[in-house]
């Protein structure tokens, strides 16, 4: 009887052990399963963002290259102006030193027109200094 009921309840014991030991190591089996696949798509997250920074940091040189570029444009172009403007400050700061010049010129060029034309100032100079004399 009672060694029986022993022998039983060990059976027993031994049953609900192995099953309760399948289904740990079924739980185990799975939680393993899950966790591989938990770090496969960790892992390709992690290259995709690797390559998502990658990119990026491709785009933000290529931006700061882009940004000294027209950095460079624009102190050009300041040279420029700056070149433009000292051009015009002499233009104009010599201006009427240059309209006589021109005037002068142009002088010249009628009173050449004119002896050539067959006008004879050097007689009339002459005549005119010869009356200053007398």
């Amino acid at each position: 009887g009672m060694i029986d009921m022993i022998v039983q309840d060990l059976k027993t014991e031994m049953q609900e052990q192995e099953f309760g030991e399948k289904q740990a190591q079924e739980d185990y089996e799975k939680l393993m399963e899950d966790s591989a696949a938990k770090r496969a798509a960790d892992a390709k997250s992690i290259s995709a963002r690797e390559g998502t920074i990658a990119e990026r940091e491709q785009d933000l040189q290529a931006a700061k290259d882009a940004s000294m570029g027209k950095l460079k444009e624009f102190q050009e172009s300041q040279e420029y102006k700056a070149d433009v403007h000292k051009s015009c400050d002499f233009l104009l700061d010599n201006f009427e030193k240059r309209k006589e010049a021109r005037a002068q010129e142009v002088g010249g060029l009628k009173k050449a027109k004119a002896i050539l034309s067959g006008a004879d100032f050097s007689l009339l100079e002459t005549s005119a200094f010869l009356h200053r004399r007398q």
